[in-house]
């Protein structure tokens, strides 16, 4: 099919990348707690329990009746007994009386407040508990964390390993979450040869497949790496129809723009659909997303920097879609460092390091190598710096959003 947008803004690929992505939700599959972190929860989470789920101690020290506290002075207290963290004792604290405790033991019935242990002065079975101790003192009360039935997490939200440690506290044993993508990975070129091997005139080496790889692990996938795609559209064929009948998505590196040896267009018209094709971004203005068989396909310049880019824009975009990813990703801002001139009328992705001053003010330091084949300087960056559409000069100090990476 012909009947693709061309070199749409990137708020309009960004669109078309999310729309697709929703028609493509993978469905979910329950997993053990001890494997969730990093997945995109598919269920609502209530709390089926209190956290804490009883009344504890926050220190060591002693528990006892508030009741039983002297107004302004130090009262003498009878030691009956200890609780230590772990189930609860038959102890019942009377009057005039109190019981050792260390942090997170339950209190004992008859308690209700602790005097950590350098405030108390123990001697011979008997506790002086200073004056001015307020009720309730170092308890940590059931619920006050969380309370029963409360709705905890949704549906689309990822769970961090603090959420999972949650999941975990409120006895919560198997979840149920997205099923991750399945993503085949594909290098494209006559010229590329693999890290290791001896190289001949013309020739480099594929440092894009790693590239992609490793993006995809950092979003917690399990990409396969296959063989590099030769510049002959019947292999590619044969090649690129398997990985479409077998995977979820399907990633290439090059062979993307219009050159004699760029075959995947062609090829993506002829077994699939094209859903657009060239974006007004830099770099990574080739950038096509398309669909063959049962796969998504999203194909990427080969230029380094240009795969970086679009994979961190649109890749991820497409991956968290598919995922049912519904809380959006951190966005940031930070004043620029240094002027800029930007000189053309594409929405810009300017690789920079983010930095704070001594004020704790975010600034964005542009990195002068901004050609797409320069992957030292994207190396050297941690985020991209987001440029808007049209030519202009930036000032020292101007607010641009950044992309972390």
């Amino acid at each position: 099919m012909n009947d693709h947008p061309a070199r749409i803004g990137f708020d309009q690929a960004r669109d078309i990348v999310r729309a697709v992505a929703a028609e493509r939700v993978t469905g979910q599959e329950s997993v053990a707690i001890q494997r969730a972190s990093g997945r995109m929860l598919a269920e609502k989470i209530v709390a089926p329990i209190a956290l804490p789920p009883f009344d504890n101690s926050r220190m060591d020290g002693f528990a006892f009746a508030h009741a039983s506290l002297r107004p302004h002075e130090a009262t003498p207290l009878r030691l009956v007994g200890e609780q230590f963290a772990g189930p609860l004792l038959p102890l019942r604290v009377g009057a005039g009386e109190c019981v050792r405790i260390t942090t997170g033991a339950p209190l004992p019935a008859g308690t209700d407040t602790v005097a950590i242990r350098e405030q108390a002065s123990e001697r011979e079975g008997t506790v002086s508990v200073p004056a001015g101790i307020a009720a309730g003192a170092d308890v940590r009360r059931a619920g006050e964390d969380v309370a029963a039935g409360t709705a905890m997490l949704a549906p689309g939200q990822p769970l961090t390993p603090a959420r999972t440690g949650l999941l975990a506290a409120l006895g919560i044993a198997s979840v149920a979450v997205a099923r991750r993508p399945t993503v085949a990975v594909f290098t494209t070129g006559d010229e590329l040869v693999e890290p290791g091997m001896p190289l001949s005139p013309g020739q480099i080496y594929n440092g894009n497949r790693d590239l992609l790889m490793a993006l995809l692990r950092a979003e917690g996938l399990e990409p396969t790496a296959w063989p590099t795609l030769p510049d002959d559209p019947a292999r590619m064929t044969t090649l690129l129809g398997d990985a479409a009948s077998a995977f979820d998505v399907v990633i290439t590196c090059g062979g993307v723009s219009a050159g004699d040896k760029d075959h995947l267009p062609a090829l993506l018209r002829v077994h699939g659909r094209i859903r657009f094709w060239r974006v007004r971004i830099k770099p990574g203005m080739p950038v096509l997303l398309g669909e063959w068989d049962r796969a998504v396909f999203l194909c990427l310049p080969g230029n380094p920097v240009s795969a970086l880019a679009t994979f961190l824009t649109l890749g991820r975009e497409l991956l968290d879609g598919m995922q049912g990813r519904r809380e959006p990703r951190s966005a940031w801002k930070a004043r620029l460092a240094a002027p800029w001139r930007k000189t053309h009328e594409r929405l810009e992705f300017l690789r920079g390091h983010l930095a704070s001053d001594a004020t704790g003010q975010l600034l964005a330091v542009p990195e002068a190598a901004d050609a797409s084949h320069q992957l030292r300087a994207a190396a050297d960056s941690n985020a991209l710096l987001v440029l808007a559409e049209g030519a202009r000069d930036y000032a020292a100090g101007d607010l641009v959003e950044v992309l972390p990476y």
